[in-house]
């Protein structure tokens, strides 16, 4: 009998306690639901900032060049010293040429007996001996000839290859006695003594490369700073990057330098007195596009932005905001557009 009166009772209170429960937390949701989100805010203001980008580069000799032959042949001479400075102009390899050699010799004493044949020709002419035909048929042969002679001495310059610019020799492909064709690379000359550096910079900075700037870069992670002065970009923005193709000279003539090379590029632009700077975490990044939710007369308003250049805390805001604005920079996670929300406090 006891047993059952204990078992009565502690089912009435396990009914009791937990319909206060229920009761309870449906009160402080209700609560909760009634009153406004409270988060803090941000008041937009304007400041002064510099626009500093670091990019990417490569070194480039000012001048490169594949050697190749013309004309395919033997190599019967090989000038070149792998590594080492040569001065334009210098022979570097000789191909076979004698059959060239001797069709030349033959053209030259054809040549002769061509001139001597016209010279009597003319003295018969001035006395009425041959006809004008037969005068020019031999003064015709003399200007063959000399067209034949020229073109087997531009064919023999084509069996040698000289240097195309004053520049250093890499190393070479090929040795004496091979058998090279115009496909051979025999080696490839840089002119070292001028370096060139190519970068890319955004679409947005394009308007601002202009020929005649100066840049500054560091390579191989060194503490020295280089410069380079902007001489042409590329005629359109990239397609597939979005991105502008720059090229400077750099200044001087440093030997630590090596074409092919990575270099840091640090772009200094026009310092801006109107930017809208906001913190970093007010930036909601969306599928398409960024938003920052700003308060409007009690209410959570979601406005799209577009944002500019960053450091550690804070980030511009270039459409989207303006000066007098306060946006919400806590609670973003919880705030819903068009809920009502108070500012707590403004933080700087």
């Amino acid at each position: 009998m006891y047993v059952f009166r204990f078992i009565f009772f502690m089912c009435l209170f396990g009914i009791s306690f937990i319909s206060c429960k229920e009761k309870g937390q449906s009160n402080v949701q209700g609560n909760r639901a009634q009153g406004p989100l409270t988060v803090d805010g941000f008041l937009v203001e304007e400041h002064a900032i510099s626009d500093k980008v670091e990019v990417p580069g490569t070194l480039l000799p000012a001048e490169e060049t594949q050697i190749r032959a013309e004309v395919s042949g033997r190599v019967v001479q090989l000038n070149i010293k792998e590594g080492t400075t040569v001065n334009k102009g210098a022979l570097l390899v000789k191909l076979f040429d004698q059959d060239l050699q001797a069709q030349l010799k033959k053209l030259q004493v054809q040549l002769e007996i061509a001139k001597k044949t016209e010279e009597r020709q003319r003295e018969l002419l001035e006395i009425n001996g041959i006809s004008q035909q037969d005068y020019d048929i031999s003064e015709l042969q003399v200007e063959n000839l000399n067209a034949d002679i020229q073109s087997t001495k531009i064919a023999i310059s084509k069996t040698e290859i000289r240097a195309p610019f004053n520049g250093k020799l890499g190393l070479k492909n090929i040795s004496p006695g091979a058998y090279v064709t115009p496909a051979s690379v025999v080696a490839v000359i840089n002119q070292t003594n001028q370096l060139k550096l190519d970068f890319t910079v955004p679409e947005k900075y394009s308007a601002q490369m202009k020929p005649g700037q100066t840049v500054q870069f560091t390579y191989q992670d060194a503490g020295k700073k280089y410069s380079a002065k902007i001489t042409a970009t590329e005629s359109g923005v990239s397609q597939n990057t979005r991105s502008l193709m720059v090229r400077s000279l750099i200044q001087g003539n440093h030997e630590e330098l090596l074409p092919g090379s990575f270099a840091k590029v640090q772009l200094h632009f026009d310092p801006d007195p109107n930017a809208i700077l906001v913190p970093t975490q007010a930036v909601l990044p969306q599928a398409r596009g960024k938003k920052v939710i700003k308060y409007e007369a009690g209410f959570a308003r979601f406005v799209d932005v577009t944002t500019g250049v960053r450091d550690s805390a804070r980030i511009q805001i270039t459409e989207g905001l303006k000066k007098g604005d306060t946006i919400v920079v806590t609670g973003l996670l919880s705030t819903r557009p068009d809920a009502a929300i108070s500012i707590n406090k403004i933080v700087e």
